[in-house]
């Protein structure tokens, strides 16, 4: 699947591939809507409608990663909603095996998310996988997500990887074709995102499973 032999750098996506969407699924598709149902006094049906089409009007941009952002339009503490559930963060298998290895085999592990601050530092706070990382990056640190082009150069001038030389991971069609269009060599798609559904059709880009699948060989 991939020749380790060619490879200096592995970029990593956060939701999705090392964690588990379901704690972002469950909290915007389901536990947030029925707090702003609760909070608005309306119905849990016309809070998922009202809430849903602010959700497709913004996705793919900045916004949608917002945490700031949907505080102000939901009048509502997104971060310390997100703190009630935080008990379902979970890894995806074989993750932190999969960082160690390639730490080990002399290779940089860099963590490249769109998540917003506030949801990064909740996560790294459950689950620290923190210091498994040679850096650790947001696109709000940018201003840009990773959908956007001109993201790849931002990062490039901070990480200074070599573009054929480096591996990205991510569970977004978009963001993998924004860093194949930039020049990432390598790109892996993620089959399964979330635990509690079925498979994603990866389409062109190669899918992948389980990390114990991919890890690089030691020294």
């Amino acid at each position: 699947m991939i020749n380790w032999d060619n490879i200096d750098t592995v970029l990593l996506d956060m939701d999705g591939t090392l964690l588990d969407l379901y704690f972002d699924n469950y909290f915007w598709l389901h536990y947030l809507p029925q707090q702003y149902a609760e909070a608005k006094h309306i119905s849990l049906d016309e809070s998922k409608t009202q809430l849903f089409a602010q959700f497709s009007q913004h996705r793919g941009t900045l916004n949608w990663y917002c945490l700031d952002f949907w505080s102000a339009h939901t009048g509502l503490d997104i971060v310390a909603l997100k703190n009630q559930v935080k008990h379902l963060i979970g890894l995806r298998p074989n993750a932190i095996q999969f960082l160690e290895k390639v730490r080990q085999s002399g290779r940089k592990a860099v963590l490249v998310t769109n998540a917003h601050r506030g949801s990064l530092d909740l996560k790294m706070q459950q689950i620290p996988l923190h210091t498994h990382f040679d850096g650790m990056f947001s696109s709000h640190d940018f201003g840009l997500p990773k959908e956007h082009p001109n993201f790849w150069s931002r990062l490039h001038e901070v990480v200074h990887f070599d573009y054929p030389r480096t591996l990205l991971i991510d569970d977004s069609l978009a963001v993998l074709r924004s860093a194949r269009n930039a020049g990432i060599g390598y790109t892996l798609g993620v089959q399964q995102p979330d635990s509690q559904n079925g498979s994603m059709n990866t389409e062109e880009f190669i899918g992948l499973d389980c990390f114990s699948s991919i890890f690089p060989p030691e020294i």
